[in-house]
Parts: structure tokens; C-alpha cells; sequence
């Protein structure tokens, strides 16, 4: 019986030093951490901030991650305006896919000041439904989906790149059915934007 009244007037305790949401963001990391829910890791090679007012136009590269997945021609850049739009007033996207200096001429045509260009670098699409489990039978496919992106910021003006960025994601147990790696872009993606203005996670 002591054993549980500890617990209790500890958790009491706890509680009163974080609020509901912190705990509930604490919980969130520890499931991600675990596998449990979807993970994504951001490496960037600067610290970069941009202004909320800046114009940016989203290009997406040609570029086929190697393996058997084949996700739709321009999902990262439709995933990353879906984030930034959030974010930045003016951003535009690229119909289609583009090489790197036919997306910075179309920037330059635009009048943006950056230019994201992006890449689906890698995907591994693992076995996440019976009927995948059907066509393929092997048991090292089971598992969760994993993908990284590449990101590079660059200034239309004088073509510097600003920033350069690698984004990997992980699937969780909890969402690997009939999931694909595509599937995982949006919040690493806003999370990226959220970056860019100092917000943070």
C-alpha cells in the first residue's frame, strides 16, 4: 500500500512542476524514440533564419530513390509546401519535377528569394499488408517504412546555398499498415519550416 500512495504523491508532485501539454510532448518523444510512433530525425549544416515575408519557391529534383518503391514525381515538394504554406505567406511550387537550374531560373521568374530544392534520396518500403506479404515472403521485408530527403536552401539573388539538409524518417509499429514512406514527409517538413524562422520543434 505504501508503494502506490509513493507513486501517487510523486506523480502529484510531477505534476505540478509540468503542464498537461509538456507531459503529453514528453510521452510523444518517448513513443517516437521507441519505435512505437513515427520518428524523424533533421541534420542541417547551418543555423540559418529567414524572414516570414520571404518568397519561396519549392522545386523538387528528378531523382528515383533506388529500390522498388516508386513514389509520385513530385511528393516532396507537394509535402513541403503543404508545411511552409503554413509558415511563409509566399511560397510557390513547381508544377513538375526540375533539374537544379531550371528550378533556379523558375524561382528567379517568380521573384522568390530561396529557392527549396528538394530530393527523395532514399526509401525502403517494407512489408506492411497481407497482400505485400503474399508477393513477397520474406521475413527480413517485415518492418517499418524509412526514407531520407534532402534539402538545400539557396539564395535566388546570388546563388549561395544558405542551407543544407538531410531528413530522416522512420515509420512507428503503431502506422506501419498499409503505409509508405511517402507518407512521413509532412511533419519533418514543417518542423523544417518552423526552423527557418527560429520557432523551433
Amino acid at each position: 500500500m505504501m508503494k502506490y500512495l509513493s507513486a501517487l504523491l510523486a506523480l502529484v508532485l510531477l505534476s505540478g512542476c509540468m503542464n498537461v501539454s509538456d507531459m503529453a510532448e514528453g510521452t510523444r518523444y518517448h513513443l517516437r524514440d521507441a519505435g512505437i510512433l513515427d520518428h524523424s530525425d533533421t541534420q542541417r549544416s547551418a543555423t540559418w533564419r529567414i524572414q516570414p515575408d520571404s518568397l519561396i519557391y519549392i522545386a523538387q529534383g528528378h531523382f528515383v530513390p533506388p529500390g522498388q518503391f516508386y513514389p509520385r514525381p513530385n511528393v516532396v515538394a507537394e509535402e513541403a509546401f503543404k508545411g511552409f504554406v503554413e509558415y511563409f505567406p509566399m511560397v510557390r511550387r513547381a508544377p513538375e519535377p526540375a533539374g537544379l537550374e531550371e528550378a533556379l531560373n523558375q524561382a528567379a521568374a517568380n521573384g522568390a528569394h530561396y529557392l527549396l530544392y528538394t530530393r527523395f534520396a532514399a526509401a525502403d518500403d517494407r512489408i506492411g499488408t497481407y497482400e505485400e506479404w503474399d508477393d513477397q515472403r520474406v521475413i527480413d521485408r517485415l518492418g517499418v517504412d524509412t526514407s531520407v530527403i534532402q534539402l538545400m536552401l539557396i539564395e535566388t539573388g546570388t546563388r549561395y546555398q544558405v542551407d543544407n539538409a538531410r531528413i530522416r524518417t522512420r515509420g512507428g509499429i503503431l502506422t506501419l499498415y498499409d503505409a509508405k514512406p511517402d507518407q512521413y514527409l509532412g511533419p519533418p517538413l514543417r518542423d523544417y519550416a518552423r526552423r527557418l524562422l527560429g520557432l523551433g520543434r
